[in-house]
């Protein structure tokens, strides 16, 4: 492996992270107050996002580095942007969130950089080893996370199944990488398994590597059915924590998901033959989005609501998977595209859900929202817009990520009963939002809503609420910056 200066320069972004997470952690244990580590973390972001507008322009065609193991391309570098602002939004959101439940934690903020720092890890790979790395440094940062709120019955109960499970698809992911790792001739490397794919393809232990690695990986979006840890976690974990999980676990796992199918298990033989997965996972994302929307009916807990929610949202991203292996052009930038507004709109949601309630009171029933919108009505209607952009309705981001994607998808007539799945099931799930909506609008409130005040949460939502609309009214340029890291991938 050859390091030197470019390469480590090459990673600026991700070792700015790391780097801040670190010293976050030691200065919270030279430190009384929780403060200069929640500061050094937030510096360590916004210092983290320079670095990536600065590489930006040279990173067109992809960088290689480390002897093949990472790419800095245009692509990740998209992402990293995306999931730099989830770290930096998720802070701002548990910080006041923890200081009002009582429970306030520094090694919580540096754990919130150690996961973005898998999840860049995660779309920078280009081997297996490297995305084996990015998956455990990314899990078990949350595992801790979830249970990081010591006082929350369901806190330890979540993580461990969390945990549990997560390690079970870890499993996976190993046994799938010893598999192929054996069928190619000791391949680990993206383009290496690439080269040999065509050839392996017949060699029915390489095919049960490559759905192991498939299933590790759709564990990580929640999909169905390896989606029975996400609505107990979700419940589980603090709110700001919820957030991170939905947004930027779900954006690191499709990015990686994107490089695999497209650079390595492109060849027909594998992404079309009788067992190709174009076919599995387009199964798979009808079996998501269907019972993820038909479960989210039922539930009167807004935060486990919110999780079959994401579930449903998995399998509508799974739609723009399938069109990469169909070769739709332009199924990638919406892709990306798509992840931007669900991963703005998603931290959004969990930020109004962390901010409604008060000590010992979280309002996470339905019931609990009733009157919102007579007492505060500017939260009450940020809260509404960011639901209209998840259930879909234009000209929310929400609404045009999924355009994009369902366009993509129309241009293979063999997927054009898959999108009207989506659509149909997009109409489903716009009951569920609007029962918080109705509460908010229509009902008599419970009790006097009293959020706590929080200056910084509330500058975070109302520019979430700004970009989501803007990602409406102004798609272009979001979609430009997506299609700019294509070539990297062909």
């Amino acid at each position: 492996m050859t390091v030197d200066v470019a390469s480590i320069a090459a990673l600026a972004p991700l070792l700015l992270i790391s780097g801040a997470g670190c010293l976050a952690l030691l200065l919270d244990t030279l430190t009384k107050g929780r403060e200069p580590a929640l500061r050094l973390a937030q510096l360590g972001c916004l210092a983290a996002l320079a670095a990536v507008v600065g590489q930006w322009t040279g990173a067109e065609s992809g960088q290689p580095i480390w002897s093949g193991m990472w790419v800095v391309d245009r692509m990740a570098l998209f992402l990293d942007a995306l999931l730099i602002a989830t770290a930096l939004v998720t802070l701002s959101v548990a910080a006041p969130f923890m200081r009002e439940h009582d429970f306030e934690n520094g090694e919580s903020y540096a754990l919130v950089l150690f996961a973005t720092s898998g999840m860049m890890t995660v779309v920078h790979a280009t081997h297996l080893l490297s995305l084996l790395i990015g998956i455990e440094t990314m899990s078990l940062a949350a595992y801790l996370l979830v249970a990081s709120w010591r006082r929350q019955p369901a806190g330890p109960e979540g993580a461990l199944k969390y945990l549990l499970l997560g390690a079970f698809a870890a499993g996976f992911l190993v046994y799938g990488t010893a598999l192929v790792y054996g069928t190619t001739g000791g391949e680990m490397s993206y383009a290496g398994i690439a080269a040999r794919a065509g050839q392996a393809a017949g060699n029915p232990l390489f095919i049960i590597g490559v759905y192991f690695l498939l299933t590790g990986m759709l564990f990580k979006i929640a999909a169905v059915p390896f989606h029975m840890w996400a609505p107990d976690a979700y419940e589980a974990a603090p709110t700001p924590v919820t957030g991170l999980m939905a947004a930027g676990i779900k954006v690191a796992a499709v990015g990686a998901l994107v490089r695999l199918l497209a650079a390595v298990l492109a060849d027909p033989g594998l992404a079309l033959g009788h067992a190709g997965w174009v076919r599995v996972l387009g199964g798979v994302s009808f079996l998501t989005m269907t019972w993820g929307n038909l479960a989210a009916l039922r539930q009167e807990n807004v935060k486990r609501m919110l999780a079959y929610s994401s579930i449903a949202h998995a399998g509508y991203l799974m739609i723009g998977l399938v069109a990469l292996g169909q070769k739709v052009d332009g199924a990638q930038p919406a892709l990306l595209v798509y992840l931007a507004a669900y991963a703005f709109t998603t931290l959004g949601v969990f930020a109004v859900v962390a901010w409604v309630g008060r000590r010992d009171d979280e309002r996470v029933l339905v019931r609990d929202w009733a009157g919102l919108a007579r007492t505060r009505p500017a939260v009450a209607l940020a809260m509404t817009v960011l639901l209209l952009s998840l259930a879909g309705v234009p000209p929310t981001g929400g609404f045009f990520g999924k355009f994009y994607v369902f366009r993509a998808a129309m241009q293979s007539p063999d997927l054009a009963w898959l999108v009207v799945a989506a659509v149909l099931n997009s109409l489903v799930s716009v009951y569920y939002y609007l029962r918080i909506v109705v509460a908010m609008y229509f009902r008599d409130p419970v009790q006097p809503w009293q959020p706590f005040r929080s200056a910084g949460m509330a500058v975070v939502l109302v520019a979430i609420v700004v970009v989501v609309l803007a990602l409406g009214l102004v798609p272009g340029p979001a979609i430009d910056l997506a299609a700019g890291g294509l070539g990297a991938l062909r």
